[in-house]
């Protein structure tokens, strides 16, 4: 993209977010999950249809902790059908791991507002060959995406949710599930980061393939992609681990080992546009998702070509 098509891209991402509709879908989110599965993904389906795509947006020092699997055959468990665990590392030149990734960061969509921190498991679909994030939990202060195959329609819950920034360069983060209390606290310093080049295929490859584990996996749900400008995903700052300091991390240590072996954080906000529903996506390289990105900032690029209206009086 150039730099003219992704300020364009990255307005119409912001522009599917209204907060008055955020509000709304909050309201009737918590009166749909009342009720049963099968008539929440109807409502779902049929509210997708009116509006079927939605902007997400990450908001700036999103952070990424990388721990490598200790149990692989408790992670398998969590797998989805077609799926098998493979090696991964979130920068170029650091030796790939089987891998549990946990990220926490702020977001803002079309259909939800507030923090989340998620743990994924990084695995490779068997029938398309994609590098895969898989879902298996989440923490948050704010409803779930407008649905998920496992659980439908879901509120808050964390007791307490943490996730900011302070003047010094720190990302601090202090998040408890509100059920079982397992917990993810931790200060990073970022002084000593480094902008570094990222691994393709996770980061890329890996957002045109996300799907949900365990708990939260449907019987039918297909993987979605997202659409955005590669470019947000090539570099990202690398935090030295002696710049982490971890509290208590016991969102997965069942799973994970004692201390990750790779930190990464964004210092700038990710313009994500996805389907209302998770839904299959055909995009499988950066050339498709550029070309899926122009799709939605055509018309405007178009309109903006055309000759300015000069108005009488107005100086331009």
């Amino acid at each position: 993209m150039n730099s003219r098509q992704r300020i364009a891209y990255i307005k119409e991402s912001e522009k599917m977010i209204e907060p008055e509709k955020v509000a709304a879908v909050n309201r009737g989110s918590a009166i749909i999950r009342r009720l049963p599965m099968g008539l929440q993904k109807r409502i779902a389906a049929g509210g997708a249809k009116n509006n079927s795509y939605m902007g997400f947006v990450v908001e700036p020092y999103a952070f990424f902790l990388s721990y490598e699997i200790r149990d692989l055959s408790a992670a398998r468990e969590l797998l989805p059908p077609d799926y098998e665990i493979v090696p991964s590392a979130m920068f170029d030149g650091t030796s790939p791991k089987p891998s549990i990734i946990i990220g926490a960061f702020n977001v803002h969509t079309s259909v939800f507002w507030g923090s989340r921190v998620e743990t994924y498991l990084i695995a490779r679909n068997t029938r398309t060959g994609l590098m895969s994030w898989l879902i298996v939990d989440y923490q948050t202060n704010t409803n779930s995406y407008s649905y998920d195959p496992g659980q439908g329609f879901t509120g808050p819950n964390a007791s307490r949710t943490v996730v900011t920034t302070s003047f010094k360069g720190e990302v601090i983060v202090d998040v408890e599930n509100a059920g079982d209390h397992r917990k993810l606290a931790l200060t990073a310093d970022l002084e000593n980061g480094r902008m570094r080049t990222l691994n393709r295929d996770l980061w890329v490859e890996g957002n045109l393939s996300v799907d949900y584990g365990g708990s939260l996996a449907g019987k039918d749900g297909d993987p979605f992609g997202l659409i955005f400008d590669p470019g947000e995903m090539a570099r990202a700052l690398e935090i030295p681990l002696f710049s982490i300091s971890i509290e208590e991390n016991s969102l997965a240590k069942n799973l994970a080992a004692s201390r990750p072996f790779e930190s990464a954080c964004f210092p700038f906000a990710q313009h994500f546009i996805t389907t209302s529903m998770p839904e299959a996506s055909h995009i499988t390289d950066e050339w498709g998702l550029e070309e899926a990105a122009a799709g939605f900032i055509r018309n405007d690029m178009e309109s903006e070509d055309r000759d300015p209206v000069i108005l009488p009086g107005v100086a331009l």
